[in-house]
């Protein structure tokens, strides 16, 4: 399906324009709709880290609305949570004018931006992140998530990782925040969340998280009672799609991920 690109301002916060890239494919619609949250150690990257992934879901019927958003040394937590609520908020108010529905949105976030994604889906309507309007979504999709940056950053200490160290010492205030905004231990405080349907994507030789991150935060959303999809890839590194996107099993996780919309964002 052919498709269109344009950027975008989708916030002013301070006066400072924040550009989105649109992914919109042609036709009436109406079609799924999803937010992406790049990554890059909550610190580093831009609306154009996953564009393979964007590029793919377009093509086939899927909006993508790809955002920038505020970081170090501008901004710390939990202003970045801001900038996802907003953009969520944003792209279910326009949602009908780029060819889908409010109640078709969801969220896909890699790495960073995986943690980004968890934490809005948990937590939607948190006054620190969203104090005005509702930033719900239909879906949630985390490709190699940050889902306990407590745990990454005392193993990182640990092992003398200086740069994703120091990523954690900007984005972060203190280690509370770090243990407090953690979508593993929201739900193993039995903190009352929002659960939505969930897909998580891990490759077994990465070594950015621990082995067991991603797959510890898909048994505990399931023993909280959500509905949630663990896609495992064996061999392959921290954010293999968009390292390379033609591989073989990058294909397969983008074909998981376009099946996954679908079966939640029936339309």
């Amino acid at each position: 399906m052919e498709f269109s690109a344009q950027d975008i301002v989708y916030q002013t916060p301070n006066a400072t324009p924040l550009l989105a890239r649109l992914y919109r494919p042609s036709g009436p619609g109406p079609f799924p709709a999803v937010l992406e949250v790049h990554g890059g150690a909550w610190t580093g990257g831009d609306r154009f880290n996953n564009v393979a992934i964007a590029e793919s879901l377009a093509a086939e019927g899927i909006v993508v609305l790809s955002i920038d958003f505020r970081m170090p040394p501008e901004a710390q937590y939990p202003v970045a949570c801001q900038d996802v609520s907003t953009g969520i908020r944003f792209l279910k108010a326009h949602a009908e004018e780029y060819g889908s529905r409010a109640d078709l949105v969801g969220t896909l976030g890699t790495s960073s931006g995986g943690h980004l994604v968890l934490l809005a889906a948990l937590r939607p309507n948190d006054p620190r992140y969203t104090p005005e309007g509702d930033a719900s979504v239909a879906f949630a999709i985390a490709c190699w998530p940050v889902a306990d940056p407590l745990k990454r950053y005392r193993v990182k200490q640990a092992a003398g990782a200086a740069r994703l160290v120091a990523a954690h010492d900007a984005f972060w205030p203190g280690v509370a925040d770090m243990e407090d905004a953690n979508p593993t231990l929201i739900l193993q405080r039995g903190e009352t969340v929002a659960m939505p349907p969930v897909l998580a994507i891990q490759g077994t030789k990465d070594d950015n998280l621990t082995p067991d991150m991603t797959s510890g935060f898909a048994s505990a959303y399931a023993a909280a009672g959500g509905k949630i999809s663990f896609e495992s890839f064996p061999g392959q590194p921290h954010a293999f799609i968009p390292g390379n996107p033609a591989s073989a099993d990058s294909l397969r996780a983008l074909a998981a991920i376009k099946a996954f919309i679908r079966r939640n964002a029936a339309v």
